[in-house]
């Protein structure tokens, strides 16, 4: 086990000293800005950051300083010890990517009082200095050891993956959409701020007087748009799929009523809108310790697919990734284990989808399988088990095997790793923007992101 242990003040000399190195990374700009509130463009902008020299921090002690708190609190004189005051002057800049090393020298002691004055000092990974000054502390005059409290990794949730989405398809024509049923707070409020994030153009389809209800108590103007009456929630599901059907609406999305009732509508085999391509739901998550987005499919569509069922799955999923400008997706087809188990079905169609890619039934991506969940996403994991792939480890899509792991792997990461996530139905001749009653604003709008991405893609590619 490792110890954090002091140097009382008998202990320590005139000319003891000890150091620290240390790079600035972005992150740790970002922890800083989210610790104290201080937001400034200068600290948590990364494109203003690398053009910038960091003065500023520097001079709020946000950078230099702390870590020079950080030696005299952990090393000299260490556990116990008291900072009263210090003088720092700031030399030079700091970049982005700079590698500091801190020094602190003890050069005053005043027995009277236990206090130690210790020269501080700053330099970059050139050797220049950035900070120099004095700091003040009372040493400790008992011995402590302790075990040294090993910090907990911290990940900062920014939905930079999501936030992104949203500045691609704001550069697209806004996307009619049926807003189907939006009775409640929730999903009346998300066609709202996809309207305000120029995403969508709704339509509101469903009870009028409920619709009005619900703008009027949370304060929602929905006056710019059309509103199509319908008695009830079938109603309202019948109406938008025949919108949908005439091309008066070119999107989907659904509201406050369950999700099979509009599926009815939708795969109804004369008055629906379905395709050849069985329907299948997407998740795309913003996932704080993946470095990419990360696709989940299917969790809220197929409960039991059959093989044929997921061909269908996995190629849609690769046409939302196209659609999001990933040209070659790396697709895992996930199961318990890596290796094919003739008493695991999900393994045996994991291995016949895989030949399905190889002889083109399956297109536009890499596709392995069967790989276990973190063979998918952890490259160490991978290499453990020596699995050689060019999938293992950094999947983009994962492939579950039914709607239950599938809904319970989604939760998860949205419960318990603070992932965002965006959601929606391809396969019918529209877009279906399918999410949930607890899902944020957020998660709404990128949902209807997603949709104006993949029906450009499809009408691009009809062009």
């Amino acid at each position: 086990m490792d110890y954090i242990e002091n140097r009382t003040f008998d202990e320590i000399e005139i000319g003891d000293s000890a150091t620290l190195e240390r790079s600035l990374t972005m992150r740790d700009i970002k922890l800083f800005a989210a610790i104290t509130g201080n937001v400034n463009p200068a600290h948590v902008d990364e494109d203003y950051a690398r053009s910038s020299s960091f003065h500023e921090i520097i001079a709020h002690g946000m950078w230099g300083g702390s870590l020079i708190s950080t030696v005299l609190g952990t090393q000299l004189p260490g556990p116990g010890t008291i900072y009263v005051g210090q003088t720092l002057k700031f030399c030079r800049p700091v970049h982005l990517g700079d590698r500091l090393g801190i020094t602190v020298t003890v050069t005053d002691k005043n027995p009277e009082k236990n206090r130690l004055i210790l020269a501080c000092e700053c330099r970059n990974q050139q050797g220049d200095v950035v900070i120099k000054g004095d700091a003040e502390v009372v040493a400790p005059t008992e011995k402590i050891r302790r075990p040294r409290w090993l910090a907990p990794d911290v990940h900062l949730t920014e939905s930079e993956h999501l936030h992104r989405l949203l500045e691609f398809a704001a550069e697209y024509p806004l996307l009619r959409t049926g807003v189907v049923h939006p009775t409640d707070k929730a999903s009346l409020e998300g066609a709202v701020a996809a309207a305000e994030a120029r995403m969508i153009e709704p339509v509101l389809i469903g009870p009028e007087h409920k619709i009005r209800a619900v703008a009027e108590s949370e304060g929602l103007d929905i006056s710019p748009f059309e509103l199509v009456k319908t008695p009830h929630s079938h109603a309202a599901a019948e109406k938008a799929v025949a919108m949908a059907r005439s091309g008066d609406v070119v999107a989907l999305m659904k509201g406050s009523l369950h999700t099979d009732e509009l599926v009815r509508e939708v795969i109804k085999k004369d008055t629906g809108i379905r395709t050849e391509r069985r329907l299948s739901h997407v998740f795309a998550f913003d996932v704080p310790t993946y470095s990419r987005p990360l696709f989940i499919t299917d969790a809220a569509i197929n409960i039991y697919p059959t093989l044929s069922d997921k061909r269908d799955i996995v190629q849609n999923a690769i046409d939302l990734t196209h659609a999001l400008k990933i040209e070659q997706p790396l697709v895992a087809i996930l199961s318990a284990v890596e290796t094919v188990n003739p008493a695991i079905k999900s393994t045996l169609e994991a291995a016949a989808l895989c030949k399905m890619a190889d002889r083109g039934q399956i297109s536009g991506g890499i596709v392995d399988g069967p790989l276990a969940f973190d063979n998918a996403v952890s490259p160490e994991a991978a290499a453990t088990k020596g699995i050689v792939s060019k999938v293992a480890g950094q999947a983009d899509i994962l492939v579950v095997p039914d709607l239950e792991s599938g809904n319970m792997l989604a939760k998860q990461l949205e419960y318990l790793a603070g992932a965002e996530g965006a959601g929606i139905v391809i396969g019918a001749r529209v877009p279906i923007i399918l999410t949930s009653r607890a899902d944020d604003t957020l998660t709404r709008v990128a949902s209807c992101a997603l949709a104006v991405m993949l029906d450009a893609y499809y009408r691009e590619a009809l062009s």
